[in-house]
């Protein structure tokens, strides 16, 4: 794999952690997005008690006339039922003899009748007469009358809305038909089959029916299903190590494994999977589970009682497309692309309606990557593509998978599921818990480096790795353990081993806390608290209480902080990536047990759990509108979300972050009006940013691809673009549109359509008025409409006074440099800001200590910047790295040099303040343990006296906007010992570096 270049990457105002620096340098391991888990079947006993008994016939809002002489009770569309009508109140009599000749049939008594929107009675039954019941034609279930908790916004499908009576899987007719018809293609890792959550019946010969209409069917070793679009699924169970072809069933409805490539670079020996479609890792089992498991599932796991879990289009089927595989080194885990490709294509092939892509590196695909393309090609095809964003935030310009026709997935929170950690001295911390049960303590808290076996590093220690810590000192405690490097549960489990009865992990710098199913009890804390608890930990005499309960408010949902952030670069700014947010936070479900320290399931968090919230809801959507394209409901699921929340409390409005906003279920089947665009809008998208679409592809302004956002890379002054909207219901909408600094209009503003599926087009028209040069500027367009519809698009302008170059280069100590400036007005003044030379200042790195950091000041009135480093040795080189400190271990990256002899960094727009500068040594210079350098600062602008003169022709041109103009910039007096730095300030901001001699 080649990697691009991370100066790209992190453009945009990165967050860094500066513990981790070296680890976000070109040559760092890509990993995969995400985590995972699995279910066992349990049985209920049907005793003595309360049961409601639905039957099959219509209630009186459903009822349209089947039983001779009674007629509809049905309202018309876009009418209510009238339950108070004579036909009515002559149904509902119907109804209630039915509900009492059915229970006397079975010798008991209807209690309570429901006719209006259920058919059913409720009535105390015996076991016996519930087993009677439930095989009498005319009944649908006999349900056991139990107690109803409120929903728990720590379960993602009850945050969702899914669940409850007034949920959407009610709404749908109900778990078993939310996403009947619909199959959800996973590729990934594989799949556990023996899960409860895949539980259904084997799939016979028998064909379908008119009442079972999606039952599948064995053709020899084909399956074969009728889907709800009226379609054929058509895959297979390929068989393989511990893989028969019983494994599939009526839910598992077809398992493949794609594995040339991966399979012909590693040895068997080094080969820790199985070739077959059984999971060796987890991870497809739990973003399987996550999209369709059953509903219902009872989850135990050490002896913890949590509840049931349901997969979000629990009628849903799953096919399986294995092409990630785990290796025993760790070293080849992952999948190629040869394989990738391979399960796309046999997946469209197949005849599946979703696929669930929960991969995603660091660095983002090209949208000509060979994966990106067949991507685009399943979507012409129809499928829905759900991918992952990736999990390397919150650095900006990190994200992948940015396609148009796929829809990228950022993660979100739910509401944590805490407990409390009080200390010895008092003092109480809240943090992520699933494992505190009941009170553990008071006992000793140690530090894990303090009680250490001697052959291990106080580094690894720290971090709670295998066999590092000593029994004789840890027997008893509760350890505090560093998060990092190794998978969070294997420290717990190093505790374990070694006698430890709690553990206590925290974050070394500002991340999440997670909830997972660790094998002691364990709280974890995010900074500063758990800096605290660290430091108390080496207290002597220091002891904790571990207790269930407590509560950090924490607000919720926010983005993850390893959720991948846009912008996107393959997309040059002219697309918002990622498109949405879903719950990606501790999300429980089903795992291979083998290869997750035998647990069923477990709470994993990565945008991989995310991307299956949004495939799951995606089958919904086809279950119900089958006919709908996969960019339709995108739009739907877009338009009708809402913003995250931010760590204050406060409403989050990136959409680098978050796209449009957190899914919401709740209104997504009524967007009211969608965006959609076809296979021949996203070639003339990609011929328009500038790749080779094919012959006769005509490319457009990719600013005008019909898309659910809008964003602009490069506005230069005005910019009109269009949409095309599709009316999914009759209405009166209209426009408004809130961009600061940027003046919208909407041509035309208001319309009305008559009936669904109707299209208007619709001008957008862009101009720069307030908003600074070269910043990114966010806000949204919203259509509204009648019974509260808002179809809600984010907006990103980033507008340009000029198109200029950021820098341009002479030499000498006088001299002149020329070069193109595009004005974005009629009017257009340049001023000339004289060179500056900062001092060098000497330093040396070693291989002891690669990093070294200098803080410096920007003043007031400062223009730009640029920094040096030059080190002595010409064989040595280093990277130099400016930054903005947020904290007392992160600062916004502003920018990021090459790895060179003269690392340089040019910062066009350097607004005051207090700032960093970091040197990195990688120690690759031979025969050298230290490197000899100097660091230099040249900040124009700032009242720094100059080394020089410098002027710009011309200073006020008479000019056209849009039309192209020839500046030069002059200087003299210049000293040639160290480079020097002029500056070409524009409106609003925009400014041309010129370096001399640099």
């Amino acid at each position: 794999m080649t990697l691009p270049s991370r100066r790209n990457s992190l453009a945009w105002g990165a967050t860094v952690t500066i513990a981790s620096l070296l680890a976000v340098l070109p040559g760092s391991p890509v990993q995969a997005a995400g985590d995972l888990t699995v279910p066992t079947p349990t049985s209920r006993h049907l005793g003595t008690g309360r049961y409601i008994v639905t039957l099959s016939d219509a209630p009186i809002a459903a009822y349209k006339g089947e039983v001779a002489g009674l007629p509809s009770t049905a309202a018309a569309p876009n009418a209510r039922t009238d339950v108070h009508s004579t036909d009515a109140s002559r149904y509902r009599d119907y109804l209630k003899d039915r509900h009492s000749r059915v229970a006397s049939s079975v010798g008991a008594t209807a209690r309570t009748h429901y006719s209006v929107v259920t058919n059913g009675f409720t009535a105390d039954l015996t076991g016996a007469q519930v087993a009677r019941l439930s095989h009498q034609p005319g009944v649908l279930r006999v349900t056991p009358d139990g107690w109803n908790k409120v929903a728990s916004d720590s379960t993602a499908t009850d945050f969702l809305g899914l669940s409850g009576r007034r949920g959407l899987w009610s709404a749908l007719g109900g778990t078993a038909k939310a996403g009947k018809g619909v199959v959800i293609g996973d590729i990934d890792t594989g799949i556990w089959p023996e899960s409860a959550s895949f539980a259904a019946a084997p799939i016979g010969t028998a064909p379908a029916t008119p009442k079972d209409p999606y039952r599948p069917q064995r053709k020899g070793d084909s399956i074969t299903m009728r889907k709800a679009d009226g379609g054929t699924f058509s895959g297979t169970c390929q068989t393989g190590d511990e893989f028969t072809a019983s494994a599939c069933n009526s839910k598992i409805v077809g398992a493949r494994y794609f594995g040339d490539g991966w399979l012909s670079l590693v040895p068997p020996e080094n080969r820790g999977d199985f070739v077959s479609p059984r999971d060796g890792n987890g991870h497809g089992t739990h973003t399987a589970s996550t999209a369709a498991g059953d509903a219902d599932v009872t989850v135990t796991e050490g002896g913890r009682d949590l509840g049931e879990i349901s997969g979000v289009a629990p009628g849903a089927s799953i096919s399986v497309y294995k092409a990630l595989w785990s290796s025993k080194d760790g070293k080849r885990d992952g999948g190629m692309t040869s394989d990738i490709v391979a399960a796309i294509d046999q997946a469209v092939a197949d005849g599946v309606d979703v696929i669930n892509y929960s991969v995603g590196g660091t660095f983002e695909s090209g949208l000509d990557s060979p994966i990106q393309q067949a991507f685009r090609n399943a979507a012409a095809a129809g499928i829905f593509v759900s991918a992952a964003a990736g999990n390397a935030g919150p650095e900006s310009a990190s994200l992948d998978n940015t396609a148009p026709w796929v829809t990228t997935v950022a993660a979100s929170t739910l509401a944590p599921m805490e407990a409390t950690l009080k200390l010895g001295d008092g003092r109480t911390f809240v943090g992520g818990s699933t494992t505190v049960t009941g009170q553990v303590g008071p006992k000793p808290l140690v530090l894990a480096q303090n009680v250490k076996l001697p052959a291990a590093s106080d580094g690894d220690a720290a971090l709670c790795k295998d066999a590092t810590l000593d029994p004789a000192k840890v027997a008893g405690t509760i350890v505090v353990c560093d998060r990092g490097v190794t998978a969070r549960p294997t420290k717990s489990a190093e505790v374990q081993r070694v006698g430890g009865v709690g553990m206590v992990l925290v974050n070394t710098s500002d991340l999440d806390v997670d909830g997972d199913l660790h094998q002691v009890p364990t709280v974890h804390l995010n900074v500063p608290g758990a800096t605290d608890v660290r430091n108390y930990s080496t207290t002597p005499g220091a002891t904790a209480v571990l207790q269930p309960g407590g509560s950090s408010n924490t607000p919720y949902p926010q983005i993850a902080a390893f959720s991948s952030r846009g912008p996107s670069n393959a997309n040059k700014g002219d697309l918002i990536k990622p498109d949405i947010a879903a719950p990606g936070v501790g999300i429980l479900a089903a795992v291979a047990p083998p290869s997750n320290l035998g647990h069923n399931f477990d709470f994993l968090s990565g945008t991989s759990m995310a991307t299956p919230q949004i495939s799951g809801l995606a089958a919904l959507y086809l279950g119900a509108h089958p006919t709908w394209s996969p960019m339709a409901v995108k739009s739907a699921l877009m338009t009708t979300a809402v913003d995250t929340k931010t760590a204050t409390g406060g409403v989050n409005t990136d959409p680098f972050a978050q796209g449009a906003g957190e899914v919401n279920p709740r209104r997504m089947l009524d967007p009211g009006l969608v965006y959609d665009s076809t296979n021949a809008d996203w070639l003339a998208y990609e011929a328009g940013q500038g790749l080779n679409a094919g012959p006769n592809v005509r490319p457009v302004d990719p600013s005008d691809l019909n898309y659910p956002s809008i964003a602009v890379g490069q506005l230069l002054g005005s910019q009109t673009i269009t949409r095309t909207v599709t009316a999914t219901r009759p209405g009166i909408y209209r426009a408004s549109a809130d961009v600061p600094g940027i003046k919208v209009q909407v041509q035309p503003s208001t319309l009305l359509f008559t009936k669904a599926g109707q299209k208007a087009r619709v001008k957008i028209t862009l101009t720069q008025r307030a908003a600074p040069s070269a910043v990114p500027v966010v806000g949204s367009l919203t259509w509204t409409g009648s019974r509260h519809v808002s179809v809600r698009s984010p907006i990103v302008i980033t507008p340009f006074s000029v198109l200029a170059p950021d820098r341009v280069a002479g030499s000498g100590a006088q001299g002149t440099v020329s070069f193109p400036v595009t004005p974005g007005s009629a009017k257009l003044t340049l001023t000339g800001h004289h060179p500056i030379a900062g001092p060098l200042v000497k330093g040396e790195i070693s291989a002891s200590n690669p990093e070294q950091y200098f803080s410096f000041t920007v003043p007031q009135g400062s223009k730009a910047g640029e920094f040096f480093v030059t080190t002595d040795n010409p064989d040595a080189a280093l990277y130099l790295l400016i930054g903005r400190p947020i904290s007392d271990t992160q600062f916004a990256l502003v920018g990021l040099s090459d790895y060179a002899h003269r690392a340089r960094v040019s910062v066009a727009q350097l607004p005051p303040g207090d700032y960093l500068a970091a040197v990195v040594d990688l120690g690759d210079a031979p025969g050298t343990s230290s490197t000899p350098y100097t660091i230099q600062s040249n900040v124009v602008g700032g009242g720094t006296a100059p080394v020089g003169t410098f002027s710009v022709s011309p200073k006020a041109p008479t000019t056209k906007q849009g039309v192209s103009i020839t500046v030069t910039g002059s200087w003299s007096g210049v000293s040639t010992d160290r480079p020097a730095t002029a500056y070409v300030e524009y409106p609003k901001g925009a400014g041309t570096l010129v370096s001399i001699g640099g």
